[in-house]
């Protein structure tokens, strides 16, 4: 089942689970499941994507229950007037501790033209564990809160693989040695992005909504596991 975190007559919001592709399309590839076909399913009734996330990205998801919800949806996707929030581990400790990567990233085509593209982030905590890799005898790590200003193909994965950074788990744009390091060490075997807030205009009523999406039990996990906790107010608005 999918965990639905809100639903009402025009849409309904997911918590959509991590290496769950949301839909058939080539950047997929092979799959048995997906999201959408899943939804239909369960709530018995037509839904439409209001907006994407990767296969291996957790967190909210918004589906509208019909094209026109969608479309509003959509314009207001557009008009960059949907604020949204991630938690997301990287290799490192970003300095400074807050910033904005302002980077032009190309579409789903890297040979593609570069459109502007920028990502608020700030770094919550950090850890370094005694485990050789390389060089080095610790490892350090921290968990941000990354806001993108633009939502561009894969814009936080790229974002913070152009500043040293990348993101755990992160096949394409990541470390491999990090990567299985958390594997075999931590036994994750996720990428460490989830889409956790989103803030937005209900899109018949108006009304401001501000949705979360739980945690998984493996990402949750490795947060205790390193003595990260989530503060009342992170994130919070103003």
């Amino acid at each position: 089942m999918i965990e639905i975190l809100h639903q009402d007559d025009a849409l309904i919001a997911v918590n959509k689970p991590a290496n769950l592709a949301v839909h058939r399309s080539k950047f997929v590839g092979p799959a048995d499941e997906f999201l959408i076909d899943l939804l239909r399913e369960q709530v018995g009734d037509n839904v439409y994507l209001a907006h994407r996330l990767d296969r291996a990205t957790s967190g909210v998801l918004l589906v509208a229950r019909s094209k026109e919800v969608a479309s509003a949806l959509g314009e207001q996707f557009m008009q960059r007037t949907v604020h949204k929030q991630y938690l997301v581990v990287v290799r490192g400790w970003p300095e400074p501790a807050e910033g904005v990567i302002d980077y032009a990233l190309p579409g789903s085509r890297e040979t593609g033209p570069r459109r502007e593209a920028r990502t608020h982030y700030r770094r919550l905590a950090t850890t370094e564990v005694p485990i050789a890799l390389g060089r080095y005898p610790q490892q350090r790590y921290a968990l941000l809160l990354a806001e993108p200003e633009s939502g561009r193909f894969r814009q936080i994965r790229k974002h913070l693989a152009h500043i040293h950074h990348p993101v755990i788990g992160d096949c394409q744009h990541g470390r491999g040695d990090h990567n299985r390091l958390y594997k075999q060490h931590f036994g994750c075997h996720r990428m460490l992005l989830h889409a956790w807030r989103i803030s937005f205009a209900h899109p018949v009523s108006g009304t401001p909504m501000q949705l979360e999406a739980p945690l998984d039990d493996a990402y949750a996990g490795l947060l205790d596991r390193f003595g990260w906790r989530l503060a009342a107010g992170v994130g919070g608005e103003g």
